[in-house]
């Protein structure tokens, strides 16, 4: 939405971003709720393994404390009741972030506008109710007790397998029917996708340890061989995917975004492009949405709005592309990235450390980032799978304005582990160069402004580690002075990047004291604790840079443009604006790729005055604080 012209549509969170964990939920012993699963099964006659690989699916058997997810679904089994909504501003609305970023054409003015409650919420987001009347069991029951909400769970499997008129077998394989549709899925291929996942999950097994403790397993069961064919009795409709880019592993559909000229030379919402063979792609961006699924759907198709390429649905993990992969969406505030990327928004709430993403959202949303980096030969690690909160400002003026999503709590360890590259230590113990890789369910730092500003954030699993000013936990958090150019100690407010290292990134190492290990970061040394017995990170190896030699400190920059004289006539010349950071003399960073200076030049609805510019001047990508950064090749030397 812009100055000039306000959007209608139906803004649905799910559920509210304030709801914390309840305060009636129970603290049970750790077997208990294995039990659980078991006397379920047996009371409603569902095999064991398929209410495991449901809830599996669903929660990974987590509880979150009796908070609701991004979807209002409750417990391990992910009843949801999602009743109590609110409407708010959508995602690109918060902070001042331009999403185009693009020092060429006039910002995008993305303003909040109030947009109505939706009027009614299609049947997967009331299950809690409809598991409230086949079990009998109170709707607070089902919220805050994990046997109940398992026992809740069960009632409305047996309840869809009696309606597809197939027996309470003992066979895993004869609920196939059944498992699609607990999934909640409108399309024939989402639920089969999802029913698809479980069945995966019930032939390799899967056991771990719960949020609150609980030690659960599903014994491997390699012979469950469901028909596939069971789902054609569920009569759901058939998705459009025939323009759709995905892997056949998940299920897409085809809702456009639309590229339209709208009066005074505006236009929107996306640049029309030809990559790889304009440009490469580099990047894959993870957004979430911060809103519900129908409102994001109804702002991307907006050609006053902004664009992504994709958006993952958090119920069920279907998946909604709407840029053609050669064009070039507008997410992720800063033109050089923008041109280089790829965009997926996941359905969820930075701020609602709770409002949790499902298993089947992950595990589709990795697929699909597998796929995306085969094609494009992205690397699968963290200079190249990055979060919108690792995108740079363009400019020492865009910083403070960055968006910070998706945060703290979206787990980087798991998703890894589900592209299949897992961050194991590569190095020996006493490496020059570090992987940020704490517990993500034992690391629970605490974060402020989730609800309330200055008010802690309920306690939490975080990927993240806070970084000091010395090795010590009262010791000041590290001034990030594009954030505060006053000067500033960082804080712990949960959109405050300043001091935080997340999952995956790597950095090199400064010093050691104790239990303490100290990184080169924005130009400074930033302390966090690493101990021995638990560590929150793994020695690694890889390429570091340092300033050249008789260079006391060089430019930090946001984007690789090319030097002046690469221009050709007609477009016009895009400044090389330095952060205000340095990089100093005996300071190293870990080095990605290096690049040359490229610059997209897309100011027209006629693409015809399009062009892509290079430049002789190269750039090395690196990990710089928490955003990543470029430094010019001839400013730096290369260490291994």
């Amino acid at each position: 939405m812009r100055a000039g012209g306000a959007v209608a549509a139906a803004a649905l969170l799910l559920p509210l971003v304030s709801a914390g964990p309840s305060a009636t939920a129970e603290q049970p012993t750790s077997g208990a709720l294995q039990h659980g699963f078991a006397a379920a099964a047996a009371q409603y006659g569902v095999p064991q393994s398929v209410l495991l690989g449901v809830s599996y699916l669903q929660s990974r058997w987590d509880a979150h404390g009796g908070a609701a997810s991004v979807t209002g679904g409750y417990g391990p089994m992910h009843l949801t009741d999602a009743r109590s909504a609110l409407a708010e501003a959508p995602h690109h609305s918060h902070g001042t972030e331009d999403p185009r970023g693009d020092d060429a054409r006039a910002a995008l003015e993305i303003t909040e506008a109030a947009l109505p409650k939706a009027s009614e919420l299609p049947a997967r987001l009331r299950t809690l109710d409809r598991a409230a009347a086949l079990s009998g069991i109170s709707a607070e029951q089902l919220r805050d007790n994990a046997a109940a909400n398992v026992r809740g769970g069960a009632a409305l499997l047996a309840d869809a397998q009696k309606k597809l008129g197939r027996p309470l077998s003992r066979n895993a394989a004869d609920w196939y029917g059944a498992v699609a549709h607990f999934s909640g899925a409108d399309d024939t291929a989402t639920a089969t996708t999802y029913a698809n996942d479980v069945f995966d999950v019930i032939r390799s097994g899967e056991s771990r340890t719960t949020d609150s403790g609980q030690r659960v397993a599903l014994a491997a069961d390699p012979g469950a061989s469901p028909d596939p064919a069971q789902v054609a009795r569920l009569g759901l409709r058939t998705a459009d995917a025939k323009k759709t880019e995905c892997p056949r592993t998940v299920a897409c559909e085809w809702i456009p975004a639309p590229y339209e000229e709208f009066g005074e030379g505006d236009y929107g919402n996306h640049d029309l492009a030809d990559r790889p063979v304009s440009q490469t792609v580099k990047f894959i961006v993870i957004h979430d949405t911060e809103g519900s699924w129908d409102t994001t759907l109804k702002l991307v198709q907006d050609p006053a709005y902004v664009s992504w390429q994709y958006t993952l649905r958090s119920s069920d993990g279907h998946i909604a592309q709407h840029v053609p992969l050669k064009d070039v969406a507008w997410h992720a505030g800063n033109w050089y990235v923008n041109a280089k990327s790829v965009g997926l928004e996941h359905e969820g709430f930075l701020v609602s450390p709770d409002a949790w993403y499902t298993e089947a959202m992950y595990r589709t949303s990795a697929r699909l980032v597998r796929y995306l980096s085969q094609r494009y030969d992205v690397p699968l690690d963290r200079q190249h799978i990055l979060g919108h909160d690792n995108v740079p400002g363009t400019t020492k003026a865009t910083i403070a304005g960055m968006h910070t999503d998706p945060g703290p709590y979206w787990d980087w360890a798991h998703y890894f582990q589900l592209l299949g590259r897992p961050f194991t230590p590569t190095a020996g113990p006493r490496s020059d160069v570090v992987t940020i890789r704490p517990d993500y369910v034992r690391n629970q730092p605490v974060y402020t402004g989730c609800a309330k500003a200055g008010e802690a954030c309920a306690p939490h699993g975080s990927g993240a580690v806070r970084l000091h000013t010395a090795p010590a936990e009262d010791a000041p958090l590290v001034k990030d002075i594009g954030l505060r150019p006053g000067g500033q100690d960082s804080t712990t407010g949960v959109n405050d990047t300043g001091a935080r290292a997340s999952t995956g990134q790597q950095y090199a190492v400064a010093d050691r004291q104790g239990d303490w290990t100290a990184i080169w970061y924005l130009g400074q040394q930033a302390w966090f604790l690493n101990p021995r017995k638990q560590p929150t990170a793994v020695p690694a190896r890889g390429r570091v840079l340092t300033p050249k030699a008789g260079a006391s400190e060089i430019p930090v920059y946001g984007r690789a443009y090319p030097e002046a004289a690469a221009y050709p006539a007609g477009v016009p010349v895009q400044a090389i604006s330095p952060l205000p950071y340095k990089l100093l003399a005996g300071q190293r960073y870990v080095v990605g790729d290096r690049v040359p200076g490229e610059y997209l030049y897309a100011t027209t609805f006629d693409t015809s005055g399009h062009r892509v510019v290079r430049g002789n001047e190269a750039y090395y990508e690196i990990q710089f604080g928490h955003r990543v950064a470029f430094v010019k090749a001839s400013d730096v030397r290369v260490l291994p």
